[in-house]
């Protein structure tokens, strides 16, 4: 789990991110980039760790929760977005 909180944090980052900084119509243009942000700190962090054990869920435990997230982060974003 060490190595999957990280991507998490970063995926919550990432929404605050482009939720304070983006101007509202690219709120869905940067939400994607975000998720290939955390898609690839997660292969980085898995295969820093050399374990083979468990490698599988680790890298869905990071990916899903990170969908989750930015999931979350979208279905509040959108109807803002398509205001604008």
């Amino acid at each position: 789990m060490k190595s999957v909180a990280p991507v998490w944090l970063v995926a919550v980052l990432g929404a605050v991110s482009v939720a304070v900084l983006a101007e509202p119509e690219n709120y869905l243009v940067f939400l994607p980039v975000v998720l290939g942000v955390t898609t690839l700190l997660t292969f980085g962090i898995q295969l820093g760790i050399r374990r083979k054990e468990g490698y599988v869920n680790r890298v869905t435990a990071s990916v899903t929760g990170a969908v989750v997230i930015l999931v979350l982060a979208t279905i509040v974003l959108a109807p803002l977005s398509f205001a604008a």
